[in-house]
């Protein structure tokens, strides 16, 4: 064998040899990354939404698809309205009951609760005092001035305007109050006298029940300059009148 056909072998020799490497290694490669890819796109195809679905609807625990939303849209309306009224109906109303429950209360004094005298006095002349007394366990109030009806009269006798105390009188369990009756004028000028043998007392003018104190057994005369005054805390202000 000539030196020439020797290399000329060695040289195809390797050459095969080169290109056998290049070819292995090249399918070597590509056949690893296209398993990788392949083993890789198999995890992204169990990842289905349909899990998803089925979860939401039977927990409704915040999954994004439309069953989950829907079912805790529903749920968590109904915590929240429950959360609003527990919040809402908790202190308020009850403190704004307990505001009014402490505020002081004004009773008007009744016939029920108090007794009730009417007593003819000598000076000033031809006046009867009327005296209320609070017999109840709690306060009561005064208010305006008595409508005093005698006998069969028709109307009740104005008020003196001046006797109108600054306050509402206020009497408490077993304190009085009182008021005075010009029965008649003293110098005899009034007419359409009568004798009153009975007497009706309302508290005030919008009283509608009525105490019946007694009269002097003669009865006493009451002609058409009849007057009464407020209601006073004190005996001596109602007889001023």
């Amino acid at each position: 064998m000539s030196t020439r056909t020797h290399r000329t072998r060695m040289l195809v020799a390797a050459a095969l040899t080169a290109a056998t490497l290049t070819l292995t290694a090249c399918n070597s490669g590509k056949g690893v990354q296209d398993e990788g890819a392949s083993a890789g796109s198999a995890p992204m195809a169990s990842t289905t939404p349909s899990p998803k679905a089925s979860g939401g609807t039977s927990t409704g625990t915040g999954q994004t698809d439309s069953a989950g939303s829907t079912s805790e849209g529903s749920t968590g309306g109904a915590a929240g309205s429950s959360s609003t009224t527990g919040s809402t109906g908790s202190s308020g109303s009850t403190g704004s009951s307990g505001s009014k429950d402490s505020e002081p209360t004004r009773t008007p004094c009744s016939p029920a609760s108090t007794r009730t005298t009417a007593t003819e006095i000598s000076r000033p002349l031809n006046h009867l005092l009327l005296t209320i007394t609070n017999t109840g366990s709690k306060n009561c109030n005064l208010t305006g001035y008595p409508a005093a009806r005698f006998g069969e009269a028709q109307s009740v006798p104005p008020a003196f305007e001046d006797s109108k105390p600054q306050a509402v009188v206020t009497l408490a369990p077993g304190e009085s109050g009182y008021a005075s009756v010009l029965l008649s004028a003293a110098d005899g000028s009034g007419s359409g006298g009568y004798t009153a043998k009975s007497l009706a007392v309302y508290f005030d003018k919008s009283a509608s029940v009525a105490a019946h104190p007694s009269l002097p057994a003669k009865g006493v005369y009451v002609d058409d300059s009849i007057r009464v005054s407020y209601w006073q805390s004190t005996m001596a202000d109602a007889l001023d009148y």
